[in-house]
């Protein structure tokens, strides 16, 4: 069938950048011209959303990258998770009587300390050109001078407004005078500025030590929370290599443990030996063996996805062929798979910020941080202006589980930021939001570039769908399809025994997608923006 887009592909010769948020892109356009890098100008995207877009990032959370250099060629993963307190342990969860962590409030806002900042001043120190007060100057100034609020962003804060009224520092950053504020109005942060600038002053220290750390030690101690002064003195980011796998003539990368990127190559496997580019890019045969593929893989991480300092993650033989090949048995064209064959966790519900950035000399960056829930925790660390992550309510207080929560571990994070080689050379940098809904994302990316031969815009306008819950009212294995699907496609889903909902045309729980590409020949850059987001493709 013809796709049609609503944006034409963003094409430039020189850099670009790509972001659920227009300002976050021009950002780092900005610092492209300025003679940053792709990394530089990555930052100063990732920063400038933690302003523009607190809803879904911000310096209290956490970060993972994927790094091409332009020169070697070489892609390094750079893990910016954030580690549990030192009184994070699994007898203080049973001792204040629960039995699992609560999605809101002190208990997951201070189970983990924020490691984003950390993997920005790492991937800076190795890939940066310009100073980093110069990276974070957009980011500082959005901040002490106010941005425009989207409708976006008004109907997150209406949407979580009882949970940030419940305390005094988030409701006077994001309910001024006790309301929701209207489209177009300037919503600033003033204390985030001073963070902000204490970061670009005395970087990692700035953040991790001196009076930005004091006063989350402050805060943390006044509402009962557990980071102490300690356990941010410890938190790094550290270098480490990527997963690599192949799907059909392209190579993916993508990051490992304790991020679920595995699922993404694992899919793959198991779709190779199936002629996805033969069948109907909207039609029932391709969604149906996506959508077993998914629970295969998805019922492998719930397994086995944990802190692999801390656990033994077998990720090498999850995303083989020979793997592929003894799990794809279980694929069955006619009818959809049981839950209760391979079932899997956790939640569709999560919001994320993917930042894509490539330079003239082809250094790129995929670059995914996130807040996990609307707001995070929806708590302020006192007067730092920092939305804390809610992240760690993702570790299980079950004894057994290898996700089981511990003093300095990550928890099993649904992050992941990927990059793509053809014939050696960088084609694809891509990445999204959406907790669960990520890998499966990607792999619809994926499939429409390679098997249907769509550029990244149109792959990323085409109608999605996510398979899981979210909310406990939900199956399992309920499909979620966006309204632009066939009648016909659905109705041949639900045949094979699908739990179809039906979304309307467009839908923003389908995730942001964001991603550029590029020309092996040419050079040329094209750029996709989602328009379930803010965002936009920016190049020069």
């Amino acid at each position: 069938m013809e796709i049609r887009t609503g944006r034409p592909v963003t094409l430039a010769s020189r850099g670009m950048v790509t972001s659920p948020h227009s300002l976050a892109s021009a950002a780092g356009v900005d610092v492209l011209r300025a003679g940053g890098s792709a990394i530089d100008a990555a930052i100063a995207a990732s920063a400038v959303l933690a302003v523009v877009y607190p809803h879904m990032t911000g310096l209290g959370g956490d970060a993972f990258w994927l790094i091409h250099d332009g020169r070697s060629g070489k892609v390094s993963y750079l893990n910016g998770g954030g580690k549990a307190a030192s009184g994070a342990s699994l007898a203080a969860m049973s001792g204040r009587g629960l039995a699992e962590i609560p999605l809101r409030g002190v208990v997951p806002a201070t189970l983990t300390v924020p490691g984003a900042v950390a993997s920005w001043i790492v991937a800076h120190e190795t890939h940066g050109r310009l100073p980093l007060s110069r990276v974070l100057d957009s980011a500082i100034g959005y901040a002490a001078e106010g941005f425009p609020v989207t409708a976006r962003l008004a109907s997150f804060i209406e949407m979580m407004r009882e949970d940030l009224a419940r305390q005094h520092e988030a409701a006077a950053i994001f309910l001024p005078e006790g309301a929701v504020p209207a489209l177009g109005t300037t919503l600033g942060n003033p204390d985030l500025a001073a963070t902000l600038r204490a970061i670009a002053g005395e970087r990692w220290s700035g953040f991790y030590m001196g009076d930005i750390a004091a006063e989350m030690d402050r805060f943390s101690q006044a509402a009962g929370g557990f980071f102490r002064r300690s356990d941010f003195e410890k938190q790094t980011a550290s270098w480490g290599a990527p997963l690599v796998g192949r799907y059909r003539d392209v190579e993916i990368y993508n990051t490992p443990p304790p991020t679920q990127g595995f699922t993404v190559i694992e899919m793959l496997n198991l779709l190779e030996p199936y002629e996805l580019g033969s069948m109907d890019l909207l039609g029932p045969d391709r969604v149906h063996l996506m959508v077993q593929a998914k629970q295969i893989a998805y019922h492998d991480r719930d397994s086995v996805l944990a802190d692999p300092t801390f656990v033994d993650v077998p990720a090498e033989r999850l995303i083989s062929n020979d793997y592929a090949r003894e799990r794809g048995r279980l694929i069955d064209p006619a009818r959809a798979l049981r839950w209760d064959q391979v079932p899997s966790f956790g939640s569709l519900a999560g919001d994320t910020v993917y930042v894509a950035a490539v330079d003239r000399e082809g250094n790129a960056a995929s670059l995914i941080q996130s807040l996990y829930g609307a707001f995070g925790s929806c708590m302020v660390a006192g007067r730092t202006g920092i939305v804390l992550q809610n992240r760690s309510a993702y570790f299980s207080l079950d004894p057994v589980d290898p996700n089981r929560l511990e003093p300095g571990k990550i928890p099993l994070h649904t992050l992941i930021a990927s990059i793509a080689k053809r014939d050696d050379r960088l084609w694809t940098v891509l990445g999204c939001m959406g907790a669960d809904g990520q890998p499966q994302i990607q792999l619809q990316l994926y499939s429409a570039m390679i098997d249907g031969r769509l550029d990244i815009q149109e792959a990323i306008e085409l109608p999605r769908f996510l398979s899981g819950r979210f909310s406990l009212g939900e199956a399992r294995d309920t499909l979620h399809m966006e309204g632009r699907f066939p009648a016909a496609t659905i109705e041949a889903l639900e045949r094979r025994g699908h739990i179809v909902r039906r979304w309307e045309a467009w839908n923003e729980m389908a995730g942001h997608a964001h991603g550029i590409t590029r020309d092996p020949q040419s050079g040329t850059l094209s750029g996709g923006a989602d328009p379930r987001s803010d965002g936009a493709a920016i190049g020069y």
